[in-house]
Order: structure tokens, then sequence, then C-alpha cells
């Protein structure tokens, strides 16, 4: 059996470091906030190519942090509408909803699965403040049609799946708007072993606040500046990170090889597959195909051992937890969400299961 995501294979590489890093923390007796973090925060801010990164527990606080952070710098308030891709993960449009302000959906592009243009322009009104493009599946959204359009609007990045691409400037994901929210859970390309997440900003004002809201509201202990919340990124994690951060961009070079190969080999008409110009602004955090009869091709994979996972079944407007949305037409969207499948990628994927990948796809 092909897994779809050997995580166990992926983190052994690093389990010499992990115990080095393990042992030095526990040497250290200072587990919240201490020198893996500010570790972490310096060298994925350089990584990225920002100014400043702000540690905190996970993607979702991420980007509840930075508009809480705009509110209190007051640039965002209550009732303020947010536009965002109608085809994203739930948490993108949570963060927007939990502080306050209001998530506009906007209809997807049915080629990369990013915001469409077109339907992001005419989204635009008196109360629109903000959009909040999401690099789905790590290609980076169309960040230079956005920014031409966006004005006066803060323009947030969901860079949750996208650690590591970079458009045709170089500039990375992460460095390309106001400020952008990252997650490394465990499957990510740059994971933890656990939760965590972080802001990246050149806003030194956005960013100090951000500091003072993940840490109860506190400007120095025991004194709150703010109403703010319990979202620090662990020490420990954080240490993890730093031991894997330098192959980030040899493991997401091996991911588009590998992209390469599914994209020039797999030929099979009853299969789509991802659009991508071969530039370094995919990094294949998922390799997403998409078919007309999704259950039929299920079970062939189930059938020939090949791992596969649903990003995803159901789409916001779709979910209970969003009845609002309910009434709304997303056509492109609802197609996406009832045909994509996720095929294995991942560095440590070996040459003889890439083939039979191909091999299996091409034979469905």
């Amino acid at each position: 059996m092909i897994p779809f995501l050997d995580l166990h294979a992926i983190n052994k590489r690093f389990e010499t470091d992990f115990q080095k890093s393990f042992q030095a923390f526990l040497d250290s007796g200072y587990y919240i906030l201490g020198n893996q973090v500010q570790l972490f925060e310096k060298s994925f801010a350089e990584y990225c190519g920002t100014k400043h990164c702000v540690g905190v527990a996970n993607g979702l606080d991420a980007l509840r942090l930075i508009l809480e952070g705009y509110k209190i710098l007051g640039k965002l308030k209550d009732g303020d509408e947010v536009l965002v891709a109608s085809n994203t993960y739930i948490a993108t449009i949570i963060a927007i909803k939990q502080t306050g302000m209001i998530p506009v959906l906007v209809e997807s592009d049915s080629a990369t699965y990013n915001f469409d243009i077109t339907s992001l322009k005419k989204s635009i009104t008196e109360k629109t403040k903000a959009i909040m493009p999401v690099h789905l599946y790590g290609q980076l959204a169309p960040m230079d049609d956005i920014l031409k359009i966006s004005k006066d609007l803060l323009v947030i990045e969901d860079a949750a799946q996208a650690h590591g691409a970079r458009n045709a400037k170089g500039i990375l994901a992460g460095n390309l708007a106001n400020a952008a929210g990252f997650s490394f859970y465990p499957s990510k390309n740059l994971g933890a072993l656990g939760d965590g997440g972080a802001v990246t900003t050149n806003d030194g004002e956005l960013a100090v606040v951000i500091k003072k809201l993940r840490n109860y509201g506190a400007s120095s202990k025991y004194v709150n500046e703010f109403v703010g919340i319990n979202s620090r990124l662990d020490e420990v994690q954080a240490a993890f990170l730093n031991c894997k951060l330098p192959t980030l961009d040899a493991d997401n070079n091996r991911r588009r090889k590998i992209a390469k190969k599914y994209i020039l080999e797999i030929k099979n008409t009853k299969i789509k597959l991802p659009k991508w110009d071969g530039s370094e602004n995919h990094i294949f955090h998922l390799f997403v195909v998409r078919v007309d009869n999704r259950n039929d091709f299920i079970e062939y994979l189930k059938e020939n051992q090949v791992g596969f996972l649903v990003h995803y079944p159901i789409p916001p407007h779709r979910q209970e937890a969003f009845v609002e949305y309910a009434d709304l037409s997303f056509p492109v969207t609802d197609k996406i969400h009832n045909e994509v499948v996720s095929i294995p990628i991942s560095p440590v994927l070996s040459d003889t299961d890439v083939e039979k990948i191909i091999s299996v796809l091409n034979n469905y």
C-alpha cells in the first residue's frame, strides 16, 4: 500500500536533531516563549523576506490575530466585510466570523481553484475592507491582480498551505500582502509534530499588537493592555521547526519534480490534472486531480493500494455551520468539491511508488 502521506518517514529524517533539540529544551528549563520560539521567528521572517514573524498556536489563530490586530489599530471594525474564496478550508472563514466581521464568499477559478478575478472585482462594495486570498493546495493566488484591484483594502494571505511558494520576482508567500497567516500542522510542507502557526508581516505596529494579543493582551507581565487570547507557538514545536526549516526548499523541489512527472506522464482523459506553469509559484502541498465519478475512482485506488484523501468533500457554503450561505450559488465551487481527489505527493515518496501511481492512474 502506498500511503497518502507517510509522516513517520518524513520526520524520521530529523530524528537525531529532534532528540538533541528536545534535550536542549529540557536542559534550558524555559518552556514558554523561550529561545527556540525567538530563533524560529527570526529564521522564518528571514526565510519569507519579512521584517517580522510572530509565532502563534495554529493557523486559525494566525488569521484571527491579524484581523484582531487591525481592529485595535483602527483599520478594521466589527461588521466590516472581508472577501474570501468560496473554495477554501473552513478555518479561513471561521477566522473572519470569530473576529466580528462578515465573510463574503467569492467564486473560484475552475482551473487554479483560487480566486476568480472577475467575481472578485464584482464583489467589492463600500462595505469591503479586506481581501483574504488563499494559496490553495500550495499554489499562489493571483496576487498581482488582487493587489491591483485592492486599492485601499487590506490584503491578508492565508498561506497555511504555501510555505516556500514564490512568485516570478522571487518573493515568497507571506511577503506578498499586508500580512499572512501560516499553519505548521504536521501534514504541511513545513510541519511541526503538533499544532503551530505564525504571522508574517512588514507592519511593525501590527507585529507588536499581535505579540501582545497572543499572550492574553499583556504588554508586560501581569499588565494587560488588550483582551487577548492564549495562542503561543509551543517552545518544543518551535525547536522541531528549527530543525526542519533548512530542508524546506529541497523538499518543495522534490514535490515539484514529482508533480512535473505526474503532469507529463499521466495521460488519461478521465483524469483532469492541475494547471501549473512549471514555476516555483506552486509547492504542491497537495496534488489534486479531478474525475467525474469520484466514488468509482476512489474504489479503484483502494483496489490498487494507492492512498488518497479528498480536500474537501463539502464546500463552506454547504456546511451546517454556515447555514446563512445555504441559498447562495457557487456552481464552480460545487463542481470542484464533487470531483477533487488528492493523490500521494511528498519528499519521501520513492521513484518506484511514483511510477506505480502513474501506471495505476493511466489504467483507470
